[in-house]
Order: C-alpha cells, then sequence, then structure tokens
C-alpha cells in the first residue's frame, strides 16, 4: 500500500510512503490485541485497595455467647464478618495487576492494530513536525488543516519530541507518542492515527 505525504498544511507532497505488507498488510491477531491491550490497562492500574480483615479490626476478643443451646449459629468473635463493624472477608489487598507477556505477542498485536487501521483508512502520513518552542495554537492550526479538530487522533513522531508532545497536551483527544513508544492501546484508541514521515524506518525495525 502507498499513501502520499502531506505538509502541515494538509497538501499533497510529491513523495510517497510504502506501508510495509509484513506490518500494515497482515491478517489482524485479535486475541494477540486482546493480550496486549489487558497487559497495558493492567499496568495502569494503582493496585492499592486496602481493607481491614478480622485480624486488624479493633475490638473485644471474648466470645459474645455461650457456643450451645442459643437456636442460632455459633460465634466466636465480634470483629468476624458477619456482624456489623466486623472486618471485611476476603476483602482487597495492595496487589500488582502486571503479568508477563511474550515479546513476540506483543509485536504481532502491534501489527494487528496497525493493519486494522491501515484497512478502515484511518492512517494519515505528514512531514515532519518540528516547533521551537511549544505552541498549542501552532498545533491546533495543524489539526484544523488535516481536517482532524474534532477527531482522537493519535501522532506518531520520529524521537522524542519535547515541544510537539507539550503544544499537544492540553488538547483534548490529541496524543503525541514516539515511534519507540507506540502502542497497541493508543493505536486502537484514535480514530485517526498521523504518522511522521520519518517514523517509519523506526517502526519497521521495532516490528520486522
Amino acid at each position: 500500500m502507498e499513501l502520499k505525504v502531506v505538509n502541515t498544511k494538509g497538501k499533497e507532497t510529491a513523495k510517497a510512503v510504502n506501508l510495509a505488507e509484513t506490518i500494515f498488510g497482515i491478517e489482524p491477531n485479535d486475541h494477540a490485541i486482546y493480550l496486549d491491550v489487558k497487559q497495558i490497562l493492567a499496568r495502569k492500574r494503582q493496585g492499592t485497595s486496602k481493607s481491614k480483615e478480622r485480624a486488624e479490626i479493633s475490638g473485644s476478643t471474648r466470645k459474645i455467647k455461650k457456643q450451645k443451646g442459643t437456636g442460632t449459629a455459633r460465634a466466636g468473635s465480634i470483629k468476624s464478618g458477619v456482624f456489623r463493624g466486623g472486618g471485611r472477608i476476603f476483602g482487597p489487598r495492595p496487589r500488582n495487576y502486571d503479568f508477563k507477556l511474550n515479546k513476540k505477542v506483543k509485536q504481532l498485536a502491534r501489527k494487528s492494530a496497525l493493519a486494522y487501521k491501515a484497512k478502515e483508512n484511518a492512517i494519515l502520513v505528514v512531514e515532519e513536525i518540528t516547533f521551537d518552542a511549544p505552541k498549542t495554537k501552532d498545533f491546533n492550526t495543524i489539526l484544523a488543516n488535516l481536517n482532524l479538530t474534532f477527531e482522537k487522533v493519535l501522532f506518531v513522531t520520529n524521537g522524542d519530541n519535547s515541544n510537539v508532545h507539550l503544544s499537544a497536551k492540553n488538547i483534548i483527544g490529541a496524543k503525541v507518542v514516539s515511534a519507540e513508544n507506540l502502542n497497541t492501546y493508543d493505536i486502537l484508541n484514535a480514530n485517526k492515527v498521523v504518522i511522521s514521515e520519518g517514523s517509519f524506518e523506526t517502526i519497521n525495525n521495532i516490528l520486522n
């Protein structure tokens, strides 16, 4: 597949980029995508939920009633989870939700996500975007020129361009990542993926 390169004014240039069939033309693997997105979201969880169990509750340790003859269930402690004010039974504890995922599965997931976007014609190739200083207004102008003002857009840059990243930080729906940090969730979460011309070499090196 070949895509024309557009400039920041939204005009097509004489240049074109060939999308590698080994990445953008594969048959997407939905299960690989599911596993990778699940891991990405799991890593974002703080895992700090905590509730007190019966051993951590303050209260009397006396036996609250005799063992037999009451006609009700036996009870040994007021701190039991069956009583009001007692501890939580099997409550949450701090934990890490991350799990291991093979590198090749993560590669396949990113390839599959990019292949879906290619099939949907949701990939746009632009010339390299550079700012001398963070300028939200200039970034908004580029979005308007590309007719992406009201879209959820993922910009993929070649290298870590901090000025471009900061320019998009306050714009709802826009996100900037470097080609090295491209992940499956960000690709699928965007309506349009805008890839800079110089990013394709990095993407090919990482995913092939």
